[in-house]
């Protein structure tokens, strides 16, 4: 196991990405995609060639042929035709983007994920590699604690969604992520019998410093905690949580991650008296979204059934955001599959700084 000082000298000195080496990813059919893209290029200073305008759907889930033709081959183009296809290491997709895509299968053989996990094999595919759709990818950055990302050692983008249930939500998601700080508190609740999920909330736990982690491996469920930087847990899997909100206070730069199954199916905003155990959207369990509504700054979730060992590792999330690893390579870090069901909220370039 790696000691917290042997991950502090092993991480190399990173250096603060910028609105260059973001691709901005806008739905020009959709009036809010084009607010969003408008409200956060103007903050972190993202270059009009930056923008990618995308002429798709609305809806939520889509064919596989909706993706290739609306959404793949033209971010492809706007990296190839203004030459930004090694500079860019990160895409930033709008709220009003497609989410999900439909596929045949089951287990860990479907077809079907996420937009957003299937497009971080771009950067290869425009290299001349082909996947096949059916299963999951091992992601080539997940573990690399002491690797920079940079290509072309990492043949991959590292995909984020700049959404919420409203406009409003994915401003105030934007303007939290520039006023991240390193301080707060991360939260970690194990409340689960032992496995491996549990060891890795443990893990987690260790490889932060004491003083500031709030660990819980008892029936208690953590609600109404202060002063919040980081969240791992169960979220609905934990039997014995009953609240849809959690209560907390979330310090701007804030990040959360549950292993929870299909938390991305939808950002569709649910009714205000809906809770857990009802189905919303096809499914009973919490929502990523809710942990932004309620003031995380980042978050991750599923759009279909991931299996636990293809949700995120907290014990590599939480230490590389802690060490000042910018939100989208703390996520990927601690993603082990692409082309699967994985979506990442939040802006690319948060970064809490160095400790």
């Amino acid at each position: 196991m790696i000691s917290k000082l042997a991950l502090f000298l092993l991480l190399p000195a990173l250096h603060a990405q910028t609105g260059q080496q973001v691709l901005l990813v806008e739905n020009r059919s959709d009036p809010v995609s084009r607010q969003v893209g408008d409200y956060y290029r103007s903050r972190r200073a993202v270059p009009v060639k930056n923008v990618c305008l995308l002429q798709t759907g609305a809806g939520e889930e889509i064919t596989w042929e909706i993706y290739v033709v609306q959404i793949e081959r033209p971010i492809a183009a706007c990296l190839e035709k203004n030459g930004l296809r090694e500079q860019v290491l990160y895409i930033a997709l709008t709220m009003g983007i497609p989410l999900k895509i439909q596929g045949l299968g089951t287990g860990m053989a479907a077809e079907y994920g996420s937009v957003d996990s299937e497009l971080a094999l771009l950067y290869a595919k425009m290299k001349g590699a082909t996947f096949a759709r059916a299963g999951p990818l091992p992601n080539p950055f997940f573990m690399k604690r002491d690797a920079p990302f940079r290509h072309p050692q990492f043949p991959m983008y590292l995909v984020t969604r700049l959404a919420a249930y409203a406009l409003a939500g994915v401003k105030g998601m934007i303007d939290r992520s520039l006023a991240a700080r390193n301080r707060g508190k991360f939260v970690i609740d194990a409340n689960m019998p032992a496995t491996g999920g549990n060891a890795w909330l443990q893990t987690a736990a260790m490889l932060l410093p004491g003083d500031r982690v709030v660990l819980d491996a008892t029936p208690k469920v953590l609600y109404d905690q202060k002063d919040v930087i980081g969240y791992a847990a169960w979220g609905s899997n934990d039997a014995d949580r009953k609240r849809r909100r959690l209560g907390f206070q979330w310090l701007p730069g804030a990040i959360a991650a549950e292993y929870v199954s299909t938390s991305a199916r939808t950002l569709k905003r649910p009714p205000e008296d809906w809770t857990l155990g009802a189905i919303f959207a096809g499914s009973s369990q919490s929502l990523s979204g809710d942990l932004i509504e309620d003031g995380a700054t980042g978050a991750t979730g599923n759009t279909y059934e991931p299996f636990l060992g293809g949700t995120a590792r907290p014990d590599y999330l939480l230490p590389a955001y802690y060490q000042g690893r910018n939100l989208a390579e703390s996520y990927y870090l601690s993603i082990p599959f692409l082309s699967w069901q994985g979506v990442v909220l939040g802006d690319p370039l948060c970064s809490l700084g160095k400790p």
